[in-house]
Formats: structure tokens, sequence, C-alpha cells
């Protein structure tokens, strides 16, 4: 299954698990969850593979439905499989994986970050559905030399499975590992990221439009009538695949509007004051040069903090001549300080790892450019996409 990308960046010992999963263990030092849609989908394995079970092994009675449940785990444990190898080649590139999630439709594994490179994207996203092929294939042989029972079932299911969710996955539309290998070889050569995701979500959009017309052509084609079960299950496929291609369009389309956003053309007038200023004169001192940006420096000049235009708003006006204007702003620490040279994914990054109303823009000499508001950022993001 598709591996997909988080932005949390916290310890694996204290990052708090998604709500209704359940940790299970760890697999190369990324933790292993399940969700609580996986027990009614393994309920479901059980109570169809019930019947087969019956016939390869009968008067099992109850027993039935536990060995069509341990199938459930058997299959889940080749999914399993899949998305640690996608977790162990994100490794090798350097990427974090925060966990894999077992759900009802397959799994998924959180890697933090976009691929840098088509490359690594292409490996990271084709080595799940080749460890699934490459389990598929290593089952012929052992089906071979499997006595018949439920063991000989086991492993018929194994190769089965593992050679639909291998090709299956292998379908080039997202957000299937199939939709990233497409991305990654359209990227690699229009050298255009956001092109290639364009081509794989409109290949996912594809994708589930013909799955949602397979209960037809069971009927015109194989002859065999539809069951409910079949149309419940290729609405929630079709809806499954639709909705991941449009969040990744739409995702694409925000993101290759990114590098439009300059911090330098957003920055406002910046006036500098000592921080034991009153108040009230450095907001009259702002006014008269037309700045909307103060920044307090120590008596060597250096930048000691930024005025928090939130709280300076909160204070009253009689109160002002009596405070210093350094009880209104916020420590320049790291994080705070920004180039102010930096653009586009860079920008949208720094502001999101270290959250605040207000950053310091810094030239390369050391010297203040001006305030930027998150605020402004906010504002342009948006009109640039109305």
């Amino acid at each position: 299954m598709p591996p997909q990308d988080s932005r949390s960046t916290q310890e694996s010992g204290l990052r708090p698990r998604p709500p209704g999963t359940f940790r299970i263990g760890q697999i190369a030092g990324v933790d292993v969850l399940v969700t609580s849609s996986w027990f009614l989908i393994a309920a479901l394995i059980a109570v169809v593979m019930a019947p087969r079970v019956e016939s390869v092994a009968p008067g099992l009675g109850a027993w039935k439905y536990v060995a069509g449940f341990a199938f459930a785990v058997i299959l889940y444990l080749s999914v399993l499989l899949h998305e640690a190898s996608h977790a162990v080649v994100a490794q090798r590139y350097g990427y974090p994986v925060t966990s894999i999630t077992l759900h009802f439709l397959g799994g998924a594994t959180m890697i933090e970050g976009e691929s840098r490179r088509a490359r690594e994207e292409f490996w990271i996203a084709v080595v799940g559905p080749l460890t699934s092929i490459a389990v598929g294939l290593a089952a012929i042989p052992l089906l071979k030399v499997t006595p018949e029972g439920l063991l000989h079932l086991a492993v018929e299911g194994l190769l089965i499975a593992n050679l639909i969710v291998g090709i299956m996955n292998l379908v080039p539309g997202l957000p299937l590992d199939g939709g990233r290998v497409l991305k990654a070889l359209v990227w690699g050569v229009t050298k255009n990221m956001h092109r290639g995701t364009m081509a794989a979500a409109w290949g996912g959009r594809i994708t589930a439009f013909a799955v949602l017309l397979w209960p037809l052509f069971m009927e015109s084609v194989l002859g065999v009538q539809p069951r409910i079960m079949d149309y419940a299950l290729v609405f929630i496929i079709g809806l499954f695949l639709w909705t991941g291609a449009t969040a990744a369009m739409q995702s694409a389309r925000l993101r290759s509007r990114i590098p439009s956003i300059v911090a330098r053309d957003l920055a406002r007038r910046t006036l500098t004051v000592p921080d034991d200023l009153p108040l009230a004169e450095a907001v009259r001192r702002a006014q008269e040069s037309d700045a909307g940006g103060i920044v307090t420096v120590s008596t060597s000049g250096q930048p000691v903090g930024i005025v928090n235009e939130s709280a300076l708003m909160a204070t009253p006006e009689e109160r002002r001549p009596w405070i210093a204007v350094s009880t209104v702003a916020r420590s320049v620490e790291d994080g705070l300080s920004l180039p102010a040279s930096i653009v586009g994914e860079d920008l949208i990054k720094s502001i999101t790892r270290m959250p605040a109303q207000e950053y310091l823009l810094i030239e390369e000499d050391g010297s203040i450019y001006g305030v930027l508001a998150t605020a402004d950022v906010d504002q342009a993001f948006t009109h640039r996409h109305q």
C-alpha cells in the first residue's frame, strides 16, 4: 500500500498514537499500529473463509472461524512486510519513519517529508509491490510440497493475496504505490515534481472510475451476477482511490504556487528601539516612521525581541506610557530569525516548524531587513489561490 507523509518530529516513545489505534510492536525502530477497523475486516475475512475452511477440514464446527481469523492474521503479516519494506528503504535514504499502520484497506507507512529526488521516490514506492510479488512467487514451490488441508489453504491464500496486492499496487494511480512510481517517472523526465503528482493523481481518478465499472464487467463479460458485497467493495475502494487522488491533486496545485511566496516582498518596514523605551513612545515613533513592526535591540544594537502585535493591541493606551516596550516583545530565539532571502517551501517549512505571529528577517551581513508577519504570509498565500 502507499507510503504516506507525516510531519511529526516527536521521539518514538513520546509520540501520541492516532485515535482508535493500538501499538503491537516495532519493526526497524518504527511503531507498528493496528486500527480498530482492522478487527472488523479480520472478522469479515473469518466469515468469508469459513465455508472454504469447512470444505478442506470438515467437522471443525466453530473452530472454522478461528482458522479464518488466523488466515486474516497471515494476510496482514504479508501487508506488514510490504509496508516494512517501504520503511526500510525510506530510512536508507535518510527519511524518518514515524509509524506503520494496518487498517481496513491494507496498510500505510508514515514517512516524514516529501522525497528530495525522483529516484528516491521511485525506490521507496516500488519496493512494496515488489516485496509482495516476491512473497507470492516464493509461495509457489512451497505450495507444491505442502500437504492438503488447512496449511495448504493458508499457503494458497498467501500466494494469491500477495500477488494480488503486489500487482494491484502497481496500478499507476495515486494513492497506490504505482501512482508514486508514475509520479517519480514523470518527475524524472520533466524535472517537475508537481507535474508528476498531477499525472499520478489523474491516474488515480481514472482507476477509481474503472473500479466502479467492475460489477458491470462481471455481469457482461464474465457472466457472473454481482452480489451486494461486490457493489459495496467497489464503492469503498473507488471512494478510497478518488479521495486520495483528489487530495494529492489539490496538494500539488497548492505546492506549485508556494515558490511565489517571497519573504522579502512581504516584510514590514521595521523600527528598532531600546528594550527599556516606554511602549507609548515606541508606538509613536513607529507611527511617525510608518513602520509596521517594532524590534527591540540591546545597547550594542543586537536584536533582542519582536513586538507582538496582538499583545500590543491588548495593552490599554493609558498603561503604555508606564511600561517598557520589552513587556510586549517575544525574545528572538532560534527559529524566529530568518534570512531575508528565504522563499517558497523553505519559508513555509520554517514558520510551520516554529509557529509565531512575527519573524525577524536578517540580511547576510547580519543587519535587520524587516519583520515578517504570519498574517501577511497567509494573506499572500490565500490571494494566490483565489
